[in-house]
């Protein structure tokens, strides 16, 4: 950047003087990512950022897969490190987290951070953020913790920690209202992600295709999550009213194609085992996540969770269901907060896919919700138009620029706020 002054040389001539002006310092932003989902949202982060404040303007330091990485970041601890799996493990690595935690703060205190946002992975960025938040440094927090279903005393946690809260759903801000935090509806980044033309009949052709899938009236896609547990407690259940749902469609001289995504080989050395009571039942056991083989089906049985929202995206009719154990289930019960489990459902505020749960999720419930749900689009049009809505909002969020866009436009007002954004960028 050049200025320039007047000056009066030995001879009093004024004379035109170049010089470079210095350059405001570059914005430091901290970020920590402890999952692959938020390594994901953490680099469409960056990359909004750099898009809106500058490529040349801002770095970014902390910790992040390799999506983060490529965008950037130097990286003060290995990712690996906080990845940790259901309970044991997080006890057992303590001390070793501990340490980590202690060492990333004091780096970011010392290198002085104009502002940090921990992405998603509540526990450990909630206390860095409520660490950082007293030493002064800005701070965001990047997807809401599920207090709309249950523990919503944790919102007073999260207000405590975070000077602005980016939340994945448009209900998601009013829990926040009573507590000093800006919370705002950003979007859900897999509604940006899935466009509407990825649900469309050509694709669903081409998702057949791939798959190898043989010609059938129905497409079946089963989702019994990922887990061993859900697999083991849901996926017989579920092939049971895919058998009920058969001998329903034969007697319209029309056939069944059941479609079983597994996410590794042990899910489907799991899956195979459970099945093979089932052989009469025609059915792909795929490898690989969810998304090609709800492009190819006409309908959808799903557990609930993530995947159902993926499976109105897509604009597919669905029942879903959910099966715990019964002390978990008693658990769980007393803890939700919320009418509906299945995203769509709490989206609409009404029941606008049916919900099968525990006792209530018997085979016979199942292929009778199933059956009603395959001729619901052509009964009711306006059921995929709900999909396609609740779509449109997801992917621009409350600001109209979709999630990283908007989460970088928050990053920069806290920036603002806090009086540490450069006087133009």
């Amino acid at each position: 950047m050049w200025a320039s002054y007047e000056a009066v040389d030995a001879v009093g001539t004024a004379v035109e003087v170049a010089h470079r002006a210095p350059q405001a310092p570059r914005i430091v932003i901290g970020l920590l990512a402890g999952e692959p989902s938020g390594d994901n949202l953490g680099a469409g982060l960056m990359q909004a950022l750099k898009a809106h404040l500058g490529e040349h303007a801002v770095s970014f330091i902390g910790v992040g897969g390799p999506s983060m990485q490529a965008e950037g970041l130097q990286v003060l601890a290995d990712f690996e490190a906080l990845a940790v799996h259901g309970f044991r493990e997080p006890l057992l690595r303590l001390p070793a987290l501990y340490r980590l935690y202690r060492s990333v703060a004091a780096t970011l205190v010392e290198r002085k951070v104009d502002a940090f946002v921990g992405i998603d992975f509540n526990v450990f960025n909630l206390m860095l953020e409520r660490r950082l938040k007293r030493q002064g440094i800005p701070t965001a927090h990047y997807v809401s913790p599920s207090v709309y279903a249950w523990r919503r005393g944790r919102t007073k946690k999260v207000a405590q920690s975070a000077d602005k809260l980016f939340c994945l759903f448009p209900f998601e801000p009013d829990f926040y209202r009573a507590h000093a935090v800006d919370a705002r509806f950003i979007g859900h980044p897999l509604a940006a992600q899935i466009l509407p033309e990825t649900g469309s009949e050509q694709a669903r052709h081409r998702a057949r295709s791939t798959l190898g899938l043989p010609r059938a009236d129905v497409t079946l896609a089963l989702l019994p999550g990922s887990r061993s547990s859900e697999v083991r407690l849901m996926l017989q259940d579920m092939l049971q009213a895919a058998r009920l749902l058969a001998a329903q469609l034969a007697s319209r001289n029309q056939t069944l194609q059941v479609v079983v995504p597994c996410l590794n080989e042990a899910r489907r050395a799991q899956v195979k085992d459970l099945a093979e009571a089932f052989a009469d039942v025609a059915q792909l056991h795929y490898l690989g996540d969810a998304r090609l083989p709800l492009i190819a089906c006409d309908l959808a049985l799903v557990k609930s969770g993530t995947s159902t929202l993926e499976t109105m995206l897509l604009r597919r009719p669905m029942v879903v269901t959910y099966r715990l154990g019964t002390l978990t289930f008693f658990i769980a019960n007393a803890l939700l907060k919320t009418p509906f489990i299945a995203i769509p459902n709490i989206l609409a505020g009404r029941m606008l896919v049916p919900e099968l749960v525990q006792k209530a999720a018997t085979p016979e419930a199942i292929c009778q919700a199933l059956t009603e749900q395959l001729d619901q689009p052509l009964a009711q049009p306006e059921y995929l138009d709900s999909f396609a809505q609740l779509h449109a909002e997801l992917a621009a969020g409350a600001s109209g620029l979709g999630p990283s866009a908007g989460a970088a436009l928050g990053v920069a007002d806290l920036l603002d706020e806090s009086r540490r954004a450069p006087v133009s960028v």
